[in-house]
């Protein structure tokens, strides 16, 4: 997979209602084009999980990849997408704060819960026309 320079990778659990959600939220707000997105249950996030040398089976957070850099997991994930969209770095000045264990905590009653709280698809999203150049695809 050939990424385009200076773009960065959201993995994303593609059947989670609230996960889809807070995708089309970065969307909105992605005034530079910066995010690549890609579900968790699609091979392209397998390889790049396995890349970094992470169990793909046992990972349902969000992942943030800024290729060349370093990855980011559940609130550090978060917190890094919102400092890459202009107008929201005061998130993580204000909740970076907060201890990765107090964060992650809250992160994972939501992650336990959201299916029940928020919902589930039967499948990933598929992007419309508009958006499919923002996803990551198996060439």
């Amino acid at each position: 997979m050939q990424l385009e320079s200076g773009k960065k990778i959201i993995l994303f659990d593609g059947v989670c209602n609230l996960c889809n959600g807070a995708v089309q939220w970065v969307i909105e707000r992605d005034k530079d084009d910066v995010f690549r997105f890609a579900p968790l249950q699609s091979t392209i996030a397998e390889d790049l999980l396995k890349e970094r040398g992470v169990d793909a089976a046992t990972m349902d957070s969000i992942i943030f990849i800024d290729p060349g850099v370093a990855y980011f997991i559940k609130s550090d994930a978060a917190l890094e997408i919102a400092r890459n969209i202009k107008g929201y770095g005061w998130l993580p000045a204000i909740f970076g704060r907060t201890p990765r264990s107090v964060r992650d905590s809250i992160y994972d009653l939501i992650a336990k819960n959201r299916y029940r709280l928020f919902g589930k698809k039967d499948q990933c999203m598929i992007p419309n026309a508009e958006l499919s150049a923002k996803f990551l695809q198996t060439s």
